[in-house]
């Protein structure tokens, strides 16, 4: 347990920031579901959720993040052996692709949990071996580590969470010291990888990549962008109003709740709420990089910035897809879209950014 004097450096600006987009993704959970019976709780459950994972937060940030080091290893083992159950006996929860083991009383998803695995698991090899990583030897074993779970995401298939285990990965290699001929060599290999892989995509995945880049290819297909377009331009400066946005209750915007949130946000609170809530995101995101900043040692710099770069990659993809800048993935916006396992873990990972600010000072040992 940490002393009570470790309390005090406890991040309440960040907590704050936190449940304050918490608290406004609940409220555009109840507008975008309000009027659907199915749905009409599903921002009840949301505030479950919630509680849940600031008591998780709390829980986190108590734990000492250092003790994670003698977890890392047996938490990448277990996420890879996840990873090879749902390969072998996973279900595909009604959506064609096979990505959730059924544990009897739920289905889980274990890339969800498996982002924060991977997470410490490279903080963990970076930091042990940054001495060594100038060798080339180090540096493409950090890079087979990483490609073992992408193989096996890919395959089921999940191309937006591959890509997204791919950004982290990449970002926490590129800021652990590095030399700049590893970074070329490492971006030369990634180019003449892009041909076998592009010979390997999905049917979905090629559909997707081409409504992004002609959405009149497929009107069908992109119905939902085009929608969420809509909504964004509905929205103005000040936004239609909470609960009377005409594309969110009249139910042309699929989706809503989850994926395109963000559509909704901005067609009911306008520029103005939008530029509030992406505002609040980015701090959130610029508090973790304090943190990392600050933070005693190697290892808990690595996994901040981790939790950070996770943040801002699917922060950036869901305003995207929602904005027809990116193709459409399925990512949901931190913090404010439904679903419980994402925010939970996403609160979580905010709990192991307290555990490194309360701890950011060496022990003054007496003499």
């Amino acid at each position: 347990m940490p002393a009570r004097s470790d309390w005090r450096y406890f991040d309440r600006t960040l907590l704050i920031a936190v449940v304050a987009l918490c608290g406004i993704g609940i409220a555009m959970i109840y507008s975008a579901t309000a009027n659907t019976v199915d749905l009409a709780d599903y921002w009840q459950r949301q505030l479950i959720f919630l509680g849940i994972g600031l008591v998780g937060l709390f829980v986190v940030a108590a734990i000492d993040y250092r003790h994670l080091e003698l977890l890392a290893q047996p938490a990448y083992l277990a996420f890879l052996l996840s990873l090879v159950a749902v390969f072998l006996v996973g279900t595909d929860n009604n959506t064609g692709a096979r990505r959730w083991l059924d544990i009897g009383i739920t289905v889980v998803q274990p890339t969800e949990a498996g982002k924060f695995a991977l997470i410490i698991f490279l903080s963990w090899y970076l930091s042990r071996f940054q001495e060594h990583l100038h060798r080339i030897s180090y540096l493409l074993g950090a890079v087979f580590l990483l490609v073992l779970p992408l193989v096996l995401v890919y395959v089921q298939p999940d191309l937006g969470m591959t890509i997204t285990y791919l950004f982290i990965g990449g970002v926490l290699i590129l800021v652990s010291g590095v030399r700049l001929w590893q970074v070329a060599l490492l971006g030369g290999m990634g180019l003449a990888a892009l041909p076998f892989l592009w010979g390997t995509l999905q049917g979905y995945m090629l559909e997707r990549i081409r409504i992004f880049l002609d959405p009149q290819s497929n009107p069908d297909a992109s119905f939902n962008v085009i929608q969420a377009l809509i909504s964004i331009g509905n929205g103005g400066l000040w936004g239609m109003g909470w609960l009377n946005g005409s594309q969110n209750q009249l139910h042309f915007l699929r989706v809503r709740h989850s994926d395109f949130i963000f559509s909704v946000i901005a067609e009911e609170l306008g520029f103005v709420g939008t530029t509030l809530v992406l505002a609040l995101l980015f701090f959130v995101i610029a508090r973790l990089v304090r943190i990392a900043d600050r933070a005693q040692d190697e290892f808990g710099r690595l996994i901040t910035l981790g939790v950070a770069a996770l943040l801002f990659f699917q922060t950036a993809i869901n305003v995207g897809m929602n904005m027809g800048l990116a193709p459409v993935t399925g990512m949901t916006l931190p913090f404010l879209s439904y679903g419980g396992s994402s925010l939970v873990s996403m609160l979580m990972a905010v709990g192991l950014a307290q555990s490194v600010i309360m701890r950011h000072r060496t022990i003054d040992f007496l003499t």
